[in-house]
This record gives C-alpha cells, structure tokens and sequence, in this order.
C-alpha cells in the first residue's frame, strides 16, 4: 500500500498537468490588443488583463509585465469574455447526417454520454465556456459533472433534464412511434396536471437538474404536434415554474404562438426559447416582465437546409413542417430587435459551429456589438451568474477568448476563435488546441 501511495503521489502533477489543472498558484497577464470587457459599449486598447490561479484580478491600461507573471501576448488580437451558449442540446447530432428516428432507437444515454463528450469539446475550441443544456437526460448531468471535475474539456453547464410537456406534445417521445414500444425514461418529461409539474420538477432536482425547461407549445422537429398550438394550461405551466423557482432553479420554456408565449411571461418563465411567432405586443410583454427571448436562429437554418436536401432523415412528417415554418424566425426577429427586448444567446444545436447565430442576429438588426453582449453578458444575466462570468472584469472567472481581427467591423471573426481561456487553464493558443484541450 506504500508503494501505490507513493506512485500515486508520483503521477499526481503529471495527471493535474495533463488536465490543464494547476497545482500551485499561478500569476497571468494577457496583454490585450484591443478588449471588448462585455460591459462599456467602446472597445478599449492595449490593456493588461491579471489573472491570479482562476479569477481576474485587474484590468489595467498599458502592457504590464509584473514579475514572476506569465506573459500571454494577444496584443494584435481582440479579446472578449468567453462566450455562452443558453440552448444547446450537447449530444445532438446534425439532422442531415443522421437518420433521426434510427439514432434515437438504437443509441443509449451511455452513447450520447459520449457524443456529449465530443461535442462539448469542440464548443470550447469554438470560445464557448459555458452553456446550458436544455433537453437532456442523466447523461447531461454525468458530462457536466466531468467536466467540472477536470475528467473532460468543455463549457460549464447548466442542464435541465427532459423538457416537461404534455402526452403527444413536442418532448413527448412516443410520438410517430409504435404505440407498442416503450422504455422506462420516455416519461420522465410527461406532465398533465399542475401535480405533476410539480412532482416532475422535484424529480428533476432530485436528478441533478440546475435548470428546468417546460414546452407550452408544439414544435417543429416532432411528430403529430402542432407549432401554434399552446399544449399545456396556464395552471400546469405555474405550478411548474412556482416550485422551480422554490427550488433556486430559473425556467426555460420552448414557445412559438403569440398566445402561450404571453401565458408563460405571465406564469413567470425566465426565459422564451425560439418565440419565433412572437408579436409586437408580445416582446413588450415580456420586456416589461424582463423575460429574456432566446431566438436559436442557428436550429431553424440548419434544419431547413435539412429538410430540403435530406427530409428521409427526418423525423416523420417533420420535413413539411420544417419546409413551413423555419423560414420565418428569421424573418420576425428584426421585430424583436426593435422592441428592445432582452435577448441572450442560444443555437438549439450540439455538434455543428456554435458561432453562427452571431452572424445571423448581425443580419437581423444587431449591431456587432449588442450580438456579442447576447453571449457574454446577456447569457450570464439570465443564468443567474453574472457576479461570476460574462465579463472581463475583476473577481470575475478568467474565462477568456481571443480572435484574430476586429469582430466590430468583420462579425466574421467570431468565427475563428484562435484563444480559449476557462477559469484561468488555456485551451486554444495560436488557433490550436493546447494539451489541455485535447484530452
């Protein structure tokens, strides 16, 4: 036994070294080109970032090169906070490289455990450091829970579980399957009475949940449910959102009609993901109750793309309703633009580039710079940790990216993240992951 003590102790630096944990003290400056901090409206220039083991320490003008710091030159580069993606499914596969149905039927939650691994490892290289997870199952929480012990590289999540929804509504999923099948976590989701959104979101906590996500209406991507259709009552989505909030857990609800996105504002949800049927009246509804629209303009292109060139990979029936529908979040959001609604950062995707949606909310009426503070600051609002990231700024985690050009003037910028900081360990450098990243 003292012998596989002291080979323990032996590779211990080795295997804290290998996951990018560090462990002493460590003293960083980043010498900062140009900083978008996520909270002046104005770029500043040549500025040093200190970091001390995991948190910012200072922000300071000029390079300063204190002594025993390690120096990080990113001085012909823009730095910005890592960024956060508030919708993502991270074992989610691209719709038109897989048969939706098949995938689903003949893959366990140990297989997208590691498709989870995979994929959330690509969204860090990609300068996501965080993202929450909204539509998952135990193997959500057992990535999560990797990654934050250092066992895999990607983003701090948040994760939800199963949405909570009603029999034959979007999360339902028995839906265009043989009524004879069954398996004993496709009820997991299932709510129908207030009771059981109750009970469903203290089973959720229970499970690992930090996070709930309810579908009031229809979706797109399902079998025999409608878009425009709000599925559960007001008195399920309150009792759902009542003992969510009891519990310390903000509430994301999948929402498309004008009318059920105003019941959920109403029934107190944090957030409206998608809202992509949203009115006038409804965007100054939720701006006056502070709800947050997430648009996950990023879902509805790539699934459109699908449903025109591979619409057999699709989930049956889905490939009108994609060919229906998808088309229009796009067109409405210069309306939510206007309205100055609240807006936060969410593609609805797992594998694929998570920086799209910049692009997208750009060519939709954002300015450069408000579509960076949907991922930084914006994202870390609604979930409820902007006292921790979102910004660079001191006492904050030293979640950090970098890229190449000015992001203000080219959006496409966004698009080559060539730095990766979370919590004070590099995993991008030089536009290539490092060995921490790698793992």
């Amino acid at each position: 036994m003292r012998v596989a003590s002291h080979f323990s102790r032996g590779l211990a630096p080795l295997v804290l070294a290998l996951l990018g944990v560090t462990a002493s003290a460590k003293d960083v400056v980043i010498h900062a080109g140009t900083l978008v901090d996520g909270v002046a409206p104005a770029p500043r220039h040549n500025v040093s970032i200190l970091i001390h083991n995991d948190r910012i320490t200072a922000v300071e003008p000029g390079f300063q090169t204190p002594a025993g710091s390690e120096i990080i030159d990113l001085s012909t580069q823009t730095v910005l906070p890592g960024f956060i993606d508030c919708h993502v499914h991270i074992a989610a596969k691209l719709p038109s490289q897989v048969n939706a149905t098949e995938d689903w039927l003949t893959h366990s939650e140990l297989d997208r455990a590691f498709d989870g691994a995979v994929f959330t490892r690509a969204m860090l290289q990609q300068g996501f450091t965080s993202a929450r997870d909204v539509g998952g199952g135990d193997d959500t929480v057992a990535v999560r829970d990797a990654i934050n012990a250092g066992k895999i590289a990607g983003p701090r999540l948040w994760v939800s579980l199963e949405p909570l929804g009603p029999t034959a509504g979007h999360g339902d999923p028995r839906n265009g399957l043989d009524a004879g099948l069954s398996h004993p976590g496709w009820t997991n989701g299932i709510v129908n009475t207030p009771e059981e959104a109750r009970l469903r979101v203290r089973e959720h906590k229970r499970r690992g949940a930090n996070v709930i996500k309810i579908m009031p209406s229809g979706g797109i991507a399902s079998t025999g449910d409608d878009p425009r259709q709000q599925l559960m009552t007001d008195e399920e989505m309150r009792a759902a959102v009542d003992t969510a909030h009891a519990l310390g857990l903000k509430v994301a609800a999948h929402i498309y009609p004008a009318g059920a996105i105003e019941a959920a504002v109403r029934a107190g949800v944090d957030s409206v993901e998608h809202g992509s049927f949203a009115t006038a009246q409804t965007f100054a509804l939720m701006k006056t109750h502070g709800t947050y629209l997430v648009p996950t303009l990023t879902v509805f292109e790539v699934y459109y793309v699908a449903a025109r060139d591979h619409p057999e990979l699709l989930s049956p029936g889905t490939a009108p309703k994609e060919l229906a529908n998808d088309l229009l979040p796009k067109q409405n959001f210069p309306l939510a633009v206007k309205s100055g609604v609240a807006i936060a950062y969410g593609t609805d995707i797992g594998e694929g580039d998570h920086t799209m949606e910049f692009g997208l909310m750009i060519a939709g009426g954002l300015s450069p710079m408000d579509a960076i503070f949907t991922a930084t600051r914006n994202a870390a609002d609604l979930l409820g940790v902007a006292d921790r990231i979102g910004t660079i700024q001191p006492g904050r985690l030293a979640d950090i990216v970098a890229v190449p050009g000015d992001p203000l003037s080219d959006s496409a910028q966004l698009q080559h993240v060539a730095f990766v900081m979370k919590a004070g360990t590099v995993y991008r450098q030089g536009g290539h992951a490092t060995l921490a990243g790698a793992q």
